[in-house]
């Protein structure tokens, strides 16, 4: 489906008409957090289990955390089965979403490369791009002249700091207008009859008997048959008032776009050896990431030097960039498990579900996490492809440590 023009038909500021005035006192379920997965979840609550007393409680205005400091890159290219399954089925969804929701997502398959710059990266993204295969994700080795042939203005040379040795290269994927995502799964699953609570925080979880009965808000006591965390930076704050200590730590994410240039950017690259990603967005501004500051902090502002050494690094790749001009730098806030991958599924209270500790890798997951969360509270079961992301594998050993081997982040 070809994109519409944005903003022929739509509402500038769509969130407005749908945010309810007042909470009801009661709903079915509660999500917490009207960010990417929280507007997911609610969506297909209504459209895949006919569930539509759902009220999302936001603490500031629809989509305006993470959601909106993301840099946009979709990919499923991962290394363990549990993460490639998944993140597939994201990406399977993104490819249908756009005529699906009847909104312009400006989705956009550009493809994904990633960078290997020594002999142990050149390792592991073979070893990684084997695997996808056998797990029917597209996924391609390319030397350093193929790696030119896909992106022409990176730097090949061998003979600088950071040497391209390859890459892997995954066609299906590419980027997706963040704001758009969230306004056009509201506006589906306010269709469907979710509504939509902003400025409204949410200070505790009641729980009676081991269960869920409701939450504690700045807007008064909402009660609810179930509740579902989706909300970024803070899930483990919401979670600690039910006694429920999670494995999380918070960090700094940060990011930047440059002034508008005329195309010279047609896909995603990415090297892992320094964090650092670039792609360029629809109307023409380069948007950069750097990787996760060490300190843990609710600040969403990062550290100079760790901006300052990854662009340096990106001005190595891709010498153009230097003559670009910086137009805003932000930063958010990230959750972090121990083994770098989410934290999906069931909790100790009942009626109480879990989606966070996505790290980098939220924006990606979103109709996947959305499809898969919205299953397990439904039915008070783990989806098959969220199962092996369940908070009890910190206790029985089952790790999904993708960082660790495949030395690509969440």
């Amino acid at each position: 489906m070809s994109p519409r023009t944005p903003g022929a038909d739509l509402p500038e500021h769509p969130d407005r008409l749908w945010s309810a005035a007042e909470p009801k006192s009661s709903y079915d379920v509660v999500i917490v957090g009207a960010g990417g997965h929280g507007l997911a979840t609610a969506y297909y609550l209504a459209k895949n289990h006919g569930i539509t007393n759902v009220a999302v409680l936001e603490r500031g205005w629809l989509a305006g955390g993470n959601m909106a400091r993301n840099t946009t890159i979709i990919r499923s290219n991962y290394l363990w089965d549990e993460s490639a399954g998944i993140y597939e089925h994201a990406l399977k969804l993104w490819e249908g979403l756009e005529e699906e929701l009847d909104y312009p997502l400006l989705f956009s398959q550009r493809g994904v490369l990633n960078l290997a710059h020594s002999l142990q990266d050149v390792r592991d993204s073979v070893r990684r791009v084997e695997a996808n295969r056998l797990n029917g994700v597209d996924a391609e080795w390319l030397d350093p002249q193929q790696v030119k042939e896909v992106c022409p203005i990176v730097n090949v040379s061998p003979d600088v700091r950071y040497p391209v040795l390859g890459g892997t290269f995954q066609p299906r994927a590419g980027i997706a207008k963040h704001d758009h995502v969230a306004w056009g799964l509201a506006r589906a699953a306010a269709a469907l009859g979710v509504e939509f609570v902003e400025h409204c925080e949410v200070t505790g979880l009641r729980v009676r008997d081991g269960r869920v009965t409701g939450v504690e808000t700045s807007r008064g006591t909402i009660m609810a048959g179930r509740v579902a965390l989706c909300a970024a930076g803070h899930t483990s704050v919401v979670a600690a008032t039910a006694g429920i200590d999670l494995p999380l730590q918070s960090h700094p994410l940060q990011a930047l776009v440059s002034e508008l240039l005329e195309p010279v950017h047609p896909t995603v690259v990415m090297s892992n050896a320094v964090h650092v990603y670039v792609s360029q967005a629809h109307k023409g501004e380069l948007v950069m990431g750097a990787g996760i500051d060490a300190a843990n902090s609710y600040r969403q502002r990062g550290a100079f030097h760790i901006i300052e050494r990854q662009m340096a690094a990106a001005l190595e790749l891709f010498p153009v960039f230097a003559r670009a001009h910086v137009l805003r730098t932000w930063g958010g806030v990230v959750d972090v498990t121990p083994d770098a991958s989410p934290i999906m599924g069931l909790t100790p209270v009942e009626g109480l579900y879990l989606n966070c500790g996505w790290g980098t890798g939220g924006f990606k997951a979103t109709p996947g996490v959305g499809w898969c969360f919205a299953q397990t509270v439904a039915n008070d079961e783990p989806h098959p492809l969220n199962a092996p992301f369940s908070l009890d594998r910190f206790v029985t050993g089952a790790l999904v440590d993708e960082h660790g081997a495949a030395a690509v982040a969440h």
